[in-house]
This record gives C-alpha cells, structure tokens and sequence, in this order.
C-alpha cells in the first residue's frame, strides 16, 4: 500500500521546496527558476517573496535582471503576471495558450465582441504594433480601432494580451521605479538570438516532452501534488494523459476535513520530504505568492477558516505571514514612496500569540519594513491584537 501523508508532513515538504524552511543562498533568479516563476500582480510582489526566500537579497539583485533582460513579466500561470526567467518566456505562454484561448471565448466582457473580428488579423496586427515600439494599453487599444472601430478599445487590447506571450518592459516591475504597463512580445524584448535557442513546440513530441517537463518542475517545486493541484496551479485541464506519461511517486494524501474519499498525491523521485516536527521559521509573504494558490486542496498550509478570512469580495488576496508553517494573519505597509519620514508595517495575527510568537513576528517583520522602506527614517512595526 502507498504511503500516507499527513497534512503537517505535506505542509514541511511544501516550506522545503519553496525555501520557506531555510533561506538558501543566492543567486535570486535560480529560485526564479526553481519555482517556475513567481506571481507578480503587483511589481512589489516578488521582491518580497525572494526577500523571504533567499539569504541577504537585496532588491538591487533582481532590478538589474529585468534591465538586462533575465527576468520579465509576463502572463504565464491562471492568466496572471508573473516574473518569469527569460528562457520560461518564450516556452510558458505557448504551453498555456489553451487556457487564454479558452477565455477569449467565455470572458463575459469580452467574447462577444471577439466573434465578430478574425482573431487571427488581429493578432498580427498588434504584433506588428507592439514589435514596432513597445506600447502601454490604451494605445494599444487605441491603434487597432483603426482597423475595428466598432469594437471596444480595451477588448481588442484584451485580445492583443490574449493571443500574443506579451512582456512588460521596465521600467515596470523595477524596484524604486514607477510606469505605465507598456507590452511588447517576448521574442522582440528577449531577441533573436535566444528565441532561437527556445525548444520549437510546432513540433509535437517536442510539446508533449515540455509538457512533461512543466509538470515535473510543478511537482519539484510544489509537490507532492494531486492532478487537481497540478491544474489549480497552472489553469489547464486535462492534465491526467501527461501524468500518466510519467514515472512518478504516489502518495496517499491525508483526508481533508469533510472528504469522502482519500487523494493520489504525485512527486518526483527523491522529492525532499521533511519529518512533520521540523520547525518552520515566521516567514511573511507577498499578496497572491503562489505557495497559497496553487493547489485545490490548500489545507496543507491554510485552515479552512482562514481561508476564508483571506476572500474579498474584488478577489484580491491579502499580504500574509506564515507562523509554524501555516497562514497566522496578514500584513501591509503603504507603498508611498514620499513618506520617507516614517511608515508603519502592520500585522494583523488572526489568533493570540504567545509572547515568544510575538518576539519571532516582530522581528522578522522588521526585516521586511527595512526591505520595504528603507528610505524612511522611521520603520515601526504594529502587531494587532485580534477581536
């Protein structure tokens, strides 16, 4: 019989391969790598993520990427932003394109409209405008009305994004800098040279071998993961025939409060798994970091009830912090770059702390107040006590 695991067992193989047990060294973008890029809704995001992931970053490491082009960010995973190492630009829209395909079909705001146009006409007319200078969106939207007058800016814009791997340039997503969202394609910012080199998915087998690769790297950076999980973290569905192709470990998983029946859990061989009782530092994480997203089952690493505490109505997902491995409560600091006076993190546990808890949140926190403010004279850290 395979071997159970149990959710707290689960929960340190998760913390293992997310760095979140021990901070490893550098460099920042092999962790970019390891964890299949890292969600970037906000340009902030992954400065705090590597922050807590990686001994003694500093935001400088990961600015001077996007400059010279290492890193980018680009819609990949769910149909969200994400930083990605520049190798993964050129193979993770393609290998997702059924999922923005999918969209531009159902999108409520959107589809209709779309049926009307040659979707293909469309999409090499904003290659052709994005390849001849980058361009923020509503000039995008703006020059392909044009040629559809009668279809909304933003949908053709929307459809733009949807049909082509399209990269934010910086100085976007660079720490310190501010700028409208300006799109080119990823072969025009990453060049001829290392589009080149990219695996050439025209070809089929060439796919599938990709396919099999992203779920092996999903598995090495998340696992051990059920099917269900795999496709949560990716956003496409009929991943079980690229599984099957694979020769994987299989767990049981430990039933989850009102299942009726127990889970297959995947992994790769030799996927670290750490004993249950290991201890598991606070670490603070950005809102939307991928370590809570990216499985159906998040029980390994959210309670249920708090899960619920992290929905809002508009669907943004909270900054939060991790205490013995689990979700504790959240955190936010205004991102005003002129208060350089004094700017206060707040944390805001869901549950008492003990007084050694405190200590521990407390002072990492001021590790990330000094990340987050460092031009402040003043960097306070507030710790809410709970209702």
């Amino acid at each position: 019989m395979t071997e159970l695991l149990t959710r707290a067992r689960l929960n340190r193989a998760l913390l293992a391969r997310q760095h979140l047990l021990e901070r490893r060294p550098g460099p920042a973008l092999d962790v970019v790598d390891r964890l299949v890029g890292m969600q970037a809704q906000n340009a902030w995001s992954p400065y705090v993520g590597l922050w807590s992931r990686v001994e003694g970053f500093a935001p400088d490491h990961l600015a001077a990427a996007f400059w010279d082009r290492s890193v980018t960010r680009i819609a990949v995973m769910r149909g969200t932003i994400h930083l990605v190492t520049a190798a993964d630009a050129l193979v993770l829209p393609r290998l997702l394109a059924p999922l923005y395909a999918k969209d531009l079909r159902v999108n409520a705001s959107h589809a209709a409209a779309l049926r009307t146009i040659d979707l293909a006409e469309l999409t090499a007319a904003a290659r052709a405008l994005v390849e001849a200078e980058p361009r923020v969106t509503t000039e995008l939207g703006r020059l392909l009305a044009d040629r559809w007058p009668d279809v909304a800016t933003s949908t053709l814009a929307y459809a733009a994004r949807g049909t082509l791997p399209l990269v934010q340039v910086p100085p976007r997503g660079v720490w310190g800098r501010s700028g409208a969202t300006t799109w080119t394609t990823a072969t025009a910012w990453l060049g001829p040279e290392l589009t080149a080199a990219a695996p050439d998915l025209g070809d089929p087998a060439v796919h599938a071998a990709q396919q099999e690769r992203l779920v092996l790297r999903y598995l090495a950076a998340f696992g051990p993961a059920s099917v269900a999980d795999l496709q949560t973290w990716s956003g496409l569905t009929g991943l079980r025939e690229v599984v099957d192709r694979l020769d994987l470990v299989r767990y049981r998983a430990e039933p989850s409060p009102g299942a009726v029946r127990e889970r297959e859990l995947l992994d790769v061989p030799e996927g670290p798994l750490p004993d249950a009782e290991v201890p598991a530092p606070v670490r603070f994480l950005a809102d939307y970091d991928n370590v809570l997203l990216s499985h159906a089952d998040r029980t390994r690493i959210i309670a249920p009830e708090h899960r619920r505490r992290l929905a809002s109505p508009n669907g943004v997902f909270p900054a939060t912090f991790l205490l013995d491995g689990r979700v504790a409560g959240t955190w936010e600091m205004p991102r005003d770059r002129r208060a350089r006076d004094r700017v206060t993190l707040t944390v805001r546990p869901f549950g008492a702390l003990t007084a050694a808890q405190r200590d521990e949140v407390r002072a990492e926190a001021e590790g990330l107040a000094a990340l987050m403010a460092d031009e402040a004279a003043e960097r306070p850290v507030v710790v809410v006590e709970p209702d």
